[in-house]
């Protein structure tokens, strides 16, 4: 049966979406459900360290434009608006040839950075152990 506080990569998310609607909410927090798309959009283009990037590239293969970049625009925006069409297209495509290579890469750090606590904690098990033993 399905029971979801045993799924810890749920709890934790739920953990960090709380902290973020905390944040934005009003002092009645009775706005929650009209700022949660806020909070996920914080989430989403929050740069993440086991992973090395944003949620949103992940997913899209590209990074979020910002609605601050509409409004003044990056040197990422003004180099997209003065590309033809048939370049832009080009420029995609090569960005979705490499999208494949960037998740396994982050596969990698994933499990490499969930292997550090692991390997610690292991340690100090096996000396817990054998001081048992004696």
């Amino acid at each position: 049966m399905y029971y979801a506080a045993a799924n810890g990569l749920a709890e934790a998310f739920n953990k960090t979406l709380c902290n973020l609607l905390k944040k934005v909410v009003n002092k009645q927090r009775r706005d929650w459900h009209l700022r949660i798309g806020e909070a996920l959009w914080a989430y989403r283009t929050t740069f993440r360290t086991p992973t090395q990037a944003t949620p949103y590239a992940l997913v899209y293969g590209v990074e979020a434009v910002l609605p601050l970049e509409c409004q003044i625009p990056s040197l990422r925006i003004a180099i997209q608006e003065g590309l033809s069409g048939e370049d832009n297209v080009r420029l995609r495509l090569e960005e979705l040839e490499a999208f494949d290579e960037k998740r396994l890469e982050t596969q990698q750090r994933i499990e490499c950075y969930q292997a550090r606590p692991s390997k610690a904690f292991n340690k100090h098990v096996r000396h817990a152990l054998s001081r048992l033993e004696i």
